[in-house]
């Protein structure tokens, strides 16, 4: 999954706020490890796009239609047979 890095660079800023300008040193050094170890746990919880998602959600759904639709006619089958 490729990382939304707007919205990575939005928590590595919430999390630098906190600290005091006057640790301007402290908080460079923050940041960037921050945001090397908010990638890190992106990465490892797998996680996929929205745009991957609704694609995938997409394909069960047309899925369960088409199994709704063999249901049916195996049914149909199922009754023709045993009327004869």
């Amino acid at each position: 999954m490729k990382i939304d890095t707007q919205a990575l660079d939005e928590m590595v800023r919430k999390i630098s706020a906190v600290i005091p300008d006057d640790l301007k040193s402290a908080r460079q050094s923050l940041e960037k490890n921050a945001r090397i170890a908010t990638e890190s746990v992106f990465q490892r919880l797998d996680l996929v796009t929205r745009e991957e998602f609704d694609v995938q959600e997409k394909m069960l759904s047309n899925s369960q239609l088409r199994v709704k639709k063999l249901e049916q006619r195996i049914q149909e089958l199922e009754n023709k047979i045993l009327d004869k």
